[in-house]
């Protein structure tokens, strides 16, 4: 072997020195890297979101939050098609979509160990054996037009007076608030929340004759609510306070009142994916949604129910509502029968 070729050449030195200093310096670059946090959500929700919770949780745990704003089926797409391979760790979605995610195995369950603030919810908060739990729960009661209407409904039984004929409007039973008007139905006529959720056949009854008094069905809020500020339709009911109030707070002449028999609480769920990346950021960020300092700042301006126990009512809920809470397995596994009879007996 010649003795020049072997010996160390400057290039080979400068090449060695490089390849030393990448290997010290890379752990430290890997602590400098910041943990990327993927939340899928609702579209609407994207501004409270991005304004309140991001800022809060990146500071506090020193990542970063990425928002994908979206509608429930699309999250619920994406977490099908990733199986195995996730990039999303946390998803909010509505829960009949948080029902078909656990049927696929989708969800990592939420326990008080791993999700301290669970102990701290409402009745009801939690579901399916800490599956998925509701951060903030929007309430349905009865949107009024203020022109129209001098003395405010006070009873779902309004709804149903004959001097309303042909000014009311309900949503359809494809819409999740539309779902319990046929309860509040089943309920006028006579059953429990809980026997009329089970067995809605007098709830379907007490719906068909409301029908003289349906201005329209709909699926879309904003042509609703159209209708209801220009003081052609009088109520609208269930009525979501995450839209009625907000619409009211821009200056519509409508407001939206709790019946006596009480409200009904809307999901708006949070979950943790099977096989998210950094699982504990996923939990921590659930945990920080269900505690009260973002709560108390959430509630108001989402006009919205608080499910920890701590934040109070928002105005207009005193303590003598009575808040219902839906069975929404039940509600997945008849919805499709409930649709099919509706079509049949609502028709206008």
């Amino acid at each position: 072997m010649d003795v020049l070729s072997a010996r160390p050449t400057r290039r080979s030195l400068l090449s060695g020195a490089a390849g030393a200093v990448s290997l010290i310096a890379a752990p430290s670059i890997l602590r400098a890297q910041t943990k990327e946090l993927v939340v899928g959500g609702a579209a609407g929700h994207k501004p409270w979101v991005e304004q309140v919770v991001v800022p809060a949780f990146e500071k506090k745990y020193n990542c970063k939050v990425l928002f994908e704003g979206t509608r429930s089926l699309v999250n619920l797409e994406k977490m099908q098609k990733n199986k195995g391979k996730q990039y999303m760790s946390v998803v909010q979605m509505d829960d009949p979509v948080m029902i078909l995610a656990v049927q696929e195995d989708l969800l990592d369950p939420l326990t008080p160990g791993k999700v301290p603030n669970l102990s701290q919810l409402v009745p009801g908060s939690s579901h399916m054996e800490g599956m998925w739990a509701n951060y903030l729960q929007p309430w349905l009661g009865v949107a009024y037009s203020k022109g129209a209407m001098k003395t405010p409904p006070s009873s779902w039984a309004d709804l149903f007076e004959a001097k309303y004929k042909g000014r009311i409007i309900i949503p359809s039973l494809q819409n999740t608030e539309g779902l319990p008007v046929l309860f509040a139905a089943g309920m006028l006529a006579g059953g429990t929340l809980e026997a009329t959720q089970k067995d809605t056949d007098a709830g379907f009854k007490k719906l068909v004759s409301l029908k003289p008094n349906l201005l329209t069905i709909y699926t879309q809020q904003p042509q609703a609510y159209n209708l209801l500020e220009q003081g052609e339709a009088y109520m609208i009911g269930p009525a979501m306070s995450s839209y009625a109030l907000e619409r009211k707070a821009a200056g519509a002449p409508i407001d939206l009142v709790a019946p006596k028999e009480g409200v009904f609480a809307m999901p708006s769920g949070i979950a943790v994916i099977k096989g998210a990346p950094h699982a504990e950021l996923a939990f921590a960020y659930v945990n920080e949604l269900l505690g009260v300092e973002l709560q108390e700042k959430l509630a108001g301006p989402t006009f919205s129910l608080a499910t920890n126990k701590a934040v109070p009512r928002p105005a207009g809920l005193g303590a003598d509502v009575t808040i219902h809470q839906i069975d929404w397995a039940n509600v997945a596994a008849q919805r499709n029968d409930w649709i099919k009879r509706w079509d049949r007996e609502m028709a206008i």
